[in-house]
């Protein structure tokens, strides 16, 4: 149960910080309606399969966001850290032990059985990490707690 906690304490500043991108970052070109018309049921797609993976382990949300911070820590948040072969990101040994490309796979699957060939892996990315973070907070709010006696 301690374990929530130290959770908690990383993932708050960290979604914190993800916000605050928005505000030092120029985005005059993104929307956060960007899929509305070309595939309506993008977000909410995503957000059932990140909900499902975190409900299953809630380690996968600290492994989203890692895996977020990596993409975009090089050369922007590109998704180029989930691309494969010999040189790429991925193999780099400053990526060793990222995990949770699985979650993206699956989350990108399902997006793509609704709307094939429309949102970016690089979006998915962001829309996992950002939904990670909610599905977390909101798992951690229905533990029950018990006072801590000594």
């Amino acid at each position: 149960m301690g374990c929530y906690k130290c959770i908690e304490s990383t993932l708050i500043p960290i979604f914190i910080l993800l916000l605050s991108l928005n505000s030092v970052m120029p985005c005059k070109d993104l929307s956060t309606t960007f899929y509305n018309k070309t595939c309506p049921k993008a977000l909410k797609t995503i957000k059932s399969s990140i909900r499902a993976a975190v409900s299953s382990n809630p380690r996968n949300a600290a492994l989203l966001i890692r895996l977020l911070f990596h993409d975009c820590f090089v050369q922007g948040c590109d998704a180029s850290l989930l691309l494969e072969g010999v040189g790429s990101e991925k193999l780099s040994p400053a990526n060793n032990g990222v995990l949770g490309y699985e979650i993206i796979d699956a989350a990108k699957a399902a997006v793509e059985s609704v709307c094939p060939g429309v949102v970016s892996c690089a979006d998915i990315l962001a829309i996992a990490a950002r939904d990670a973070c909610v599905a977390i907070i909101k798992n951690y709010n229905n533990y029950m707690l018990k006072k801590k006696t000594f």
